[in-house]
């Protein structure tokens, strides 16, 4: 299907219905192709390809995972500019890859689906604006980074000068000449400052909680560098494999506890990087009072020189509320700003959501979602037949690289999708096996560094449970490369003619 073509030409019924053309979405339309499955169709809210890396565009935009690693495995790029990726290089280069798989012209753009029904053996997708399709199986490859936290301080509509969340950049506001205020001090807030800081007449970031941040400095690759990857694919394999061992050595190791040495690495890295801060009030202002990676960690190469510089100020007061002039804080300083941005990152527990989902005999996900976002195995939810999602609830967002994730989950999809087709039947998981492996993942995450560590963060749900998957990165990858053991599904005969045939 192009994405060029008129509405009105446009098939209504199609075997498989992905939303999102960012990462999951690309990576789920290419394994589909690879399987031999051609009838679908991606479905994206916006007019480009990218996903969060379309929509963020704020400057110093960069990647914390090392670029040879956050990649497909099978489509390595010799061409990166640095060790970390700059945003708009990883929004190009799934634009490439969606060229090269010969997915792109199955992207519908300016598309938002707003409902999913499944009746009739189907899903019923509803659009924005009223249109609807079919879809025998329905995909959500929304990320988690799509629905922007806005925090609620008492005045932020009165702000008289430019205000605009991160992700929503406003590039027509020239910031040489302007007293800019940043609420926020995680990992987008610190990449703003070490982009900003001596540019700009002043900036002023409102802290809430301190972060740890790890010294990483992000290198260029030369143009000899770059030739050699591109001559030699044994050389960009050994990147891609080589900075994966050090990322899982660090995440299984330092984050969950199973290396002593990679832990205090981690801790001493940290600890003697918030030693370059000179000004002892200003390094007790940034220290924090959690453990490292209890919070996501920061990276940043020049952060504490960033706030360190006589144009920036680090102001640790709550903020009271906002001012047409700036923003008052509980000392009753008034801090004058011309710029407000507001660094404060996303609803994490949204996922595909604000779409509405009904599934079987006409449950409201809102009803599966009650108490908190559930998912069986990262990627199906009860209810919801022939239903997935591409990081789901308790994925290892936070301690594996996002694509390495999405590949994985989306082979055991394939493997599912393959029993769905073959058997003409709809499955979702049941409820008490989902319920039961949720109580695993939760017990153990309990006793994870993020749950014990001393903080507060978008890692955890209301109860203060971290969703993130609790065990070390070999057992996510045994369970997903695993074949689906169907008594964990309710599984039932479609309808004859229900679009099985057209999904082979």
């Amino acid at each position: 299907m192009s994405a060029n073509s008129e509405t009105a030409a446009r098939p209504t019924d199609t075997g498989f219905a992905i939303i999102g053309a960012g990462m999951g979405g690309i990576l789920m339309a290419i394994k589909l192709k690879e399987a031999g499955f051609h009838d679908f169709v991606i479905l994206e809210k916006g007019d480009r390809v990218g996903g969060t890396w379309r929509e963020n565009t704020y400057p110093g935009l960069h990647c914390d995972f090392p670029s040879h690693f956050y990649s497909y495995s099978f489509f390595q790029n010799p061409n990166w500019t640095h060790r970390f990726s700059p945003g708009p290089e990883i929004r190009d280069y799934l634009e490439s890859a969606a060229h090269a798989f010969g997915v792109f012209d199955a992207i519908r753009f300016n598309s938002k689906v707003t409902d999913g029904r499944w009746d009739d053996d189907a899903w019923t997708v509803t659009l924005e604006g009223g249109e609807t399709l079919r879809a025998g199986v329905l995909i959500a490859a929304t990320g988690y980074l799509h629905v922007p936290n806005f925090p609620e301080i008492e005045g932020l509509a009165n702000f008289a000068g430019k205000q605009f969340h991160t992700a929503q950049w406003d590039h027509s506001v020239a910031l040489a000449d302007k007293r800019i205020g940043i609420i926020g001090t995680g990992s987008t807030s610190t990449q703003l400052v070490a982009e900003l800081f001596g540019k700009v007449k002043h900036l002023s970031v409102f802290q809430r909680t301190p972060q740890w941040v790890v010294q990483q400095d992000n290198p260029a690759f030369s143009e000899e560098e770059k030739a050699a990857f591109a001559a030699d694919p044994a050389l960009l394999a050994k990147m891609y494999n080589d900075a994966k061992a050090e990322m899982i050595a660090l995440a299984d190791g330092a984050i969950l506890g199973g290396n002593a040495d990679a832990r205090a690495y981690l801790v001493s890295n940290v600890e003697a990087n918030l030693a370059r801060v000179q000004d002892p009030d200003l390094r007790r202002k940034l220290t924090p009072d959690y453990a490292p990676g209890c919070k996501r960690i920061v990276i940043s190469p020049r952060f504490y020189e960033a706030i360190q510089h006589p144009d920036a100020s680090l102001v640790t007061e709550p903020i009271t509320r906002v001012e047409p002039q700036g923003i008052r804080t509980e000392d009753g300083a008034l801090h004058a700003l011309d710029v407000l941005v507001l660094a404060t990152g996303y609803d994490t527990q949204a996922y595909f959501r604000p779409l509405d989902l009904h599934g079987e005999g006409g449950t409201p996900i809102a009803e599966v979602w009650r108490e908190r976002p559930v998912a069986f195995r990262t990627m199906t939810v009860p209810k919801m037949p022939n239903f997935f999602i591409v990081e789901g609830p308790f994925s290892p967002i936070g301690n594996v690289c996002a694509f390495l994730t999405a590949e994985l989950q989306v082979g055991h999809i394939i493997k599912l999708i393959r029993v769905i087709t073959g058997r003409n039947v709809a499955l979702s998981p049941r409820e008490d096996a989902t319920a039961a492996l949720l109580e695993t993942y939760r017990e153990a995450a309990r006793t994870t560094i993020w749950a014990t560590g001393g903080c507060v963060s978008w890692y955890q749900d209301v109860d203060g449970v971290p969703t993130l998957y609790p065990f070390a990165n070999q057992v996510f990858e045994a369970e997903m490369t695993a074949d689906p053991d169907l008594a964990e599904y309710v599984v039932w005969p479609r309808r004859a003619g229900t679009m099985a045939g057209a999904m082979a």
